[in-house]
Parts: structure tokens; sequence; C-alpha cells
């Protein structure tokens, strides 16, 4: 899994930019995640529990994306998608899947979290 962060210095924004098979990840870190110490912190928590095997499975809906953990993967896609699987669409309606849902191991999203982390804290 590949990618980016970056700063927008003149606006004080964060982005993040990952490789097209996790684009939507970027999107989660970038616009559900931001540089919200406390929201980082709690799913840091969250990782934690689901590796000492006090939880097995945790989700948080976002404004836009949902992100889904469990003891092994974390899944991330537009809420969209779980009103979709409620209401089958039709086939030519479906959503573009990378920019709409990925999938990645715990441990390489904890890293990952970590990295960001410690970005938003450099200024």
């Amino acid at each position: 899994m590949e990618y980016d962060f970056r700063r927008n210095r003149f606006e004080g924004t964060v982005f993040a930019q990952f490789s097209m098979e996790h684009a939507v990840l970027g999107r989660w870190f970038t616009e559900e995640l931001g540089s919200d110490e406390t929201q980082i912190n709690h799913i840091l928590t969250q990782i934690v529990s689901l590796q000492a095997g006090t939880n097995m499975h945790w989700r948080h809906i976002g404004d836009e994306l949902t992100i889904d953990m469990d003891t092994e993967q974390v899944r991330v896609f537009a809420s969209v998608i779980a009103s979709e699987e409620e209401h089958e669409l039709q086939e030519s309606m479906s959503l573009y899947d990378a920019e709409s849902e990925s999938f990645c191991g715990l441990e390489d999203f904890e890293s990952v979290l970590k990295s960001w982390l410690v970005f938003i804290k450099q200024k």
C-alpha cells in the first residue's frame, strides 16, 4: 500500500493520497479523520482492543465514509454502499469500487494511522 501525506501551508490543511486500489483511504484520512488527534487515539485504542481479542468488531459511520474493523482487516467504504446493499441498484448504476471501497490488514492500517498522527503533529 503506497501513500503520501501532504500539507497546504497556506490553508493549514492536510491530506492523504493513496495508490489507486486504496484511494478511498486517502479520502477517509483527509475528509473524515483530518487532524483530529482525539479521534485518531480513539481508533488506535480500538485497534489495541481488537488485537487483544477484547472486541471482535468495531465500526464508525462518518459523514460520507464508514470504517469497519475486525481482528484481521479494515474496510473503508462509502456509506452509500451500505444503502446499496439494502436496495440493490441496477448493474449500470454500480459504483467504481476503488473509489468507494478498500480493504487492508489491521496491522498495515495501524502503521499508516500512527504515521498520520506523527505527520499531523509536525507544524
